[in-house]
């Protein structure tokens, strides 16, 4: 599950299915608030690349920081 919507997703996809990851399930919640939304679907985990999504959604899910995400600066 991430915040990320449309063409994102696709590109999230993709990589995911390069990396021979199966997903069972994954939500493109666009924006959307997601500390309700984490609490009542519980996913099995949750990552993003602004920390304050991280920190709000790790009060209810395990969750994780995407370290070079859109906003972090390259390297």
């Amino acid at each position: 599950m991430t915040a990320r919507s449309a063409p994102a997703h696709e590109r999230a996809i993709r990589t995911l299915m390069d990396w021979n990851i199966e997903v069972d399930e994954a939500m493109f919640l666009g924006g959307l608030a997601k500390g309700e939304f984490l609490r009542e679907f519980e996913p099995d985990f949750f990552f993003d690349d602004q920390t304050g999504h991280v920190h709000s959604a790790a009060q209810h899910v395990p969750a994780g920081h995407v370290a070079s995400g859109v906003s972090n600066p390259q390297f």
